[in-house]
């Protein structure tokens, strides 16, 4: 396989705890019972209602764009939870009131947030960017402490919303520790050029670098900024503040009417040539973008056919619409495919009636300086190939993109930024053995480059890397497999690629595929399978039996891949269901007796989890005939860190387990004893005495005694 990125399967991540037991007694009977559970019923309608209005506000196009639309998304994830409040148990206990009443407060701060990161000025939000940051921090700290104490069995909340909802908290919870970082460039530069007393003093570069970066590139962009500032200044924000920024934003206006002149006139404008406004053509309405109705410059087709300029029709998108401007159609994906004949036809258009041809937008500006400017046109002229209806053009370029984007990280870079992405993911359902070989190749290693997994999932790959796993050679399937990986690194890719159908595909490759191909479909699941709601898709797919299977096969040098991957699914209900069916105690205990320390730490964390609940008693006892004490005494003594926790944890309940059949073993020998003093009395007590204890002192062991360990 090429440079994919494949990662050691780790300790296995655990599913959160139950939320901590509430410490009040439930409401008191009568009037006052009502009147909470009434209140209960509007809070939780105010906290359905924020997060409605939460979920309608859009547009963050800012510095802080990613920080606003991941808080965003993470609150408009917890509507479900919500609705089944709504018809939950009443009256609750006073903790979970709490827990909500934070919730409300803290869903209060993240709206005005939000609505900030809309409406705002985007120059106000650089400039004042540790108030932001710091409050991001606080509201992110606020949503994950009243996560966390919210008792979804309380609210009468069902598993698969609670799935969810624990990962919004993971997600919280990781933003609290590890918060994003503002853009220091941007800082500074908008901070040189607000202190610059005229324009002459401040550098071109710097200017260009933040129009891009505050997105003020159209005369829309500016006109809103100049509306924003104008809005403040009316509203009582200081009167010099102000100023001092519409003065930058003036500064940044000018230079870019320098850079082009078009910017300050009607965006509806027929003014095309500055020197001659009276007898300027008329464009032809097939060359304006149907969203800012400007000649195009960089002219690309969306799923449904039609034509926009690549940066409005990338705003759209961004805003999060999912339709056609135009004809309001549902798009089937966001690819996006440059459309080389109309680019070249106004450009022939331009010559003929003396306008300078528009210039395309320098998408290759921010790729990694050691690009070179031949790599970058390379890069274009494969994509122009790519993009053609000749086979053996598409092939060969899939191909030299392929090998482009194995040798380094600013070749990925670069070729994500020119826009190859959504070409290479149109191409994935081809009928061509080598070009689909060669296109989902191409994305894995694309993929590597961080910037691009997103790109590769927002074109709406998935579904076609999908296809290529269920039906593509065994090259193909490999590397779809080692892809989806790849893009599951991203936590929220994990829910995605789980709803795609990708997980029964992969299970079948890692059932029958080659060497490679099972190992790529192994840390593809593992990866998946950390995600709560993936381990019972995993499961239903028929995962565990492969997985046993693979243990016992010792020459597919599976063993460590199955064992992690056991461990996960033993943690979900119906992966215990099905390990316990299996009838695996013997397989895992012999991995315990002969496996490397890492396998044997994962043995027994699947045993702790068998050995607990209903059939707790019976894989006990069979875990104990199969000799599990001693190995578990070593492996208490010797193994890893957590190894030692769970071979502690299986020998605390089996000491509990041996000490309970020494009583059963006393009561019989009492019984008997009773018997043999009273015989008038030995057949009634006979028909009386339980099944269970029959049973139990047939399975008693020679010694049944174990010390008592403590766990850690």
């Amino acid at each position: 396989m090429d440079e994919e990125a494949k990662h050691t399967t780790s300790e296995e991540d655990s599913t959160k705890a139950a939320a901590a037991e509430a410490a009040s007694s439930l409401a008191p009977a009568g009037s006052e019972s009502a009147e909470r559970e009434e209140d209960v019923g509007n809070l939780v309608e105010k906290l359905a209602e924020l997060v409605d209005e939460i979920a309608v506000i859009s547009e963050f196009r800012n510095a802080y764009r990613r920080q606003f639309c991941n808080l965003s998304r993470r609150i408009r994830l917890l509507a479900p939870m919500l609705e089944e409040a709504k018809e939950g148990p009443r009256p609750l206990p006073m903790a979970s009131v709490t827990a909500l009443r934070q919730l409300r407060e803290a869903l209060t701060g993240a709206r005005e947030l939000l609505r900030l990161g809309s409406n705002g000025s985007k120059i106000f939000l650089v400039l004042e960017r540790d108030k932001i940051m710091q409050t991001f921090q606080d509201i992110t700290s606020r949503l994950e402490q009243a996560l966390a104490g919210i008792s979804f069995d309380e609210l009468g909340i069902s598993d698969e919303v609670r799935e969810q909802v624990e990962l919004v908290h993971a997600q919280f919870k990781r933003a609290k520790e590890r918060p994003d970082t503002s853009d220091d460039i941007l800082f500074n530069d908008l901070i040189a050029v607000y202190n610059s007393s005229t324009n002459a003093n401040v550098d071109p570069d710097t200017l260009r670098r933040l129009s891009e970066k505050l997105q003020l590139v159209t005369i829309s962009d500016l006109n809103q900024e100049s509306l924003t500032l104008h809005e403040m200044a009316s509203g009582g924000d200081p009167g010099a503040v102000v100023e001092n920024m519409s003065m930058l934003l003036k500064k940044i206006k000018d230079f870019m009417q320098t850079e082009d002149p078009a910017i300050g006139i009607p965006a509806h404008g027929e003014n095309l040539s500055p020197n001659d406004n009276s007898t300027s053509p008329v464009v032809p309405d097939d060359f304006r973008c149907p969203i800012s109705l400007d000649l195009m410059k960089d002219p690309v087709i969306v799923s449904t056919g039609q034509t926009y300029e690549r940066v409005c029709i990338e705003r759209w998108l961004e805003a999060g619409h999912d339709t056609c401007p135009k004809t309001q159609q549902k798009l089937p994906n966001k690819s996006l495919t440059p459309n080389y004949v109309l680019r070249s036809l106004i450009a022939q258009w331009c010559e003929a009636n003396g306008i300078e041809p528009p210039k395309r937008p320098a998408q290759l500006s921010n790729a990694p300086p050691l690009c070179t400017a031949s790599e970058h046109s390379k890069v274009l002229e494969l994509l122009q190939k790519l993009s053609s209806q000749n086979l053996v053009d598409q092939r060969g370029a899939a191909g030299m993109l392929r090998q482009l984007a194995k040798r380094s990280a600013e070749n990925r870079a670069c070729i994500g930024d020119a826009g190859a992405i959504p070409i290479l993911v149109s191409l994935l359902p081809t009928t061509d053995v080598s070009t689909q070989e060669h296109v989902v190749t191409a994305l894995l290693n694309l993929s590597i480059y961080e910037e691009n997994k997103a790109r590769i999932v927002t074109s709406g790959a998935i579904p076609g890397i999908v296809h290529v796993l269920k039906r593509g050679s065994m090259e193909a399937r490999e590397n779809s497999a080692a892809t989806l990986f790849s893009l599951s690194l991203v936590d929220e890719n994990k829910v995605t690629i789980g709803a795609s159908g990708a997980i029964p595909a992969l299970v079948l490759l890692l059932g029958n595929g080659s060497q490679r191909g099972k190992k790529d479909a192994a840390t593809a699941l593992f990866n998946l399978c950390i995600y709560q709601g993936n381990k019972g898709k995993a499961v239903r797919a028929g995962l565990v039996p492969i997985l046993l299977e693979l243990l016992t096969e010792t020459e597919t040098g599976m063993l460590d891949e199955a064992l992690a991957i056991l461990a996960i699914l033993s943690s979900h209900p119906e992966g215990k269901a099905a390990i316990s069916a299996a009838a695996a105690i013997p397989i895992l205990v012999g991995v315990i007796r002969n496996g490397s320390s890492r396998n044997k730490e994962n043995a027994a964390a699947v045993l702790v989890h068998l050995c607990n609940g209903e059939q707790q008693q019976q894989h006990l006892a069979e875990a104990q005939e199969q000799g599990v004490v001693t190995l578990l005494e070593e492996l208490a003594e010797s193994g890893t860190d957590r190894g030692k926790r769970k071979a502690i944890q299986l020998l605390e309940r089996m000491n509990r387990f041996l000490k309970q059949q020494s009583q059963a073993q006393g009561d019989v020998m009492a019984l008997a004893h009773s018997q043999a003093q009273n015989p008038s009395l030995a057949s009634q007590t006979l028909v009386q005495a339980p099944a269970d204890t029959q049973l139990a002192e047939s399975l008693l062991p020679a010694s049944s005694h174990l010390p008592e360990r403590r766990g850690d």
